[in-house]
């Protein structure tokens, strides 16, 4: 179990070191730029998203393999894990007869429901009729009911009576 354990918390320091460089970069920029923004009094919030965007991107394509390599050997390191580790432990491995005492779809694969008798022959011959259970499970397509005329609010009331 603590083998699981350390490998997920592999996985959120992995996720961090990929995430980080583009979070601070992103906030940096955003620092600069409000920095600029409160010099000049330009506060406009649209200014600080181009170059946070471009950054990102910069960063990115920088660390791109690095990136890459760290998602790679997390995985390999999973997958090594799963086949080398857990299969050998007992912990973690069910008995090799396990389903012989077992019946995993007992009671799931009921055809006690659906009408006897030649229903793929009923269905190719009828291909517009779909073959219910009895009669009330038919959907009825009724009109939508039509909806009263809404009340209107006090300003459109004062405007018909001329207030």
């Amino acid at each position: 179990m603590e083998l699981l354990v350390e490998y997920l918390a592999k996985g959120f320091m992995t996720m961090l070191s990929i995430s980080m460089p583009c979070v601070l970069v992103a906030a940096a920029i955003g620092l600069v730029v409000g920095i600029l923004q409160a010099v000049t009094q330009v506060q406009e919030q649209t200014i600080a998203a181009a170059p946070k965007i471009l950054g990102v991107f910069l960063v990115i394509v920088i660390g791109g393999l690095g990136f890459i390599t760290l998602l790679k050997n997390f995985f390999f390191e999973g997958m090594n894990i799963a086949f080398n580790h857990v299969t050998k432990d007992d912990n973690f491995v069910l008995a090799s007869d396990y389903y012989r005492y077992t019946s995993p779809f007992d009671g799931e694969m009921n055809r006690d429901r659906i009408r006897k008798g030649g229903e793929v022959n009923d269905i190719m011959k009828n291909p517009g009729k779909v073959p219910f259970i009895d009669q009330q499970q038919k959907t009825k397509y009724l009109p939508a009911p039509q909806m009263p005329m809404p009340k209107p609010n006090f300003v459109e009331t004062n405007q018909i009576l001329g207030r």
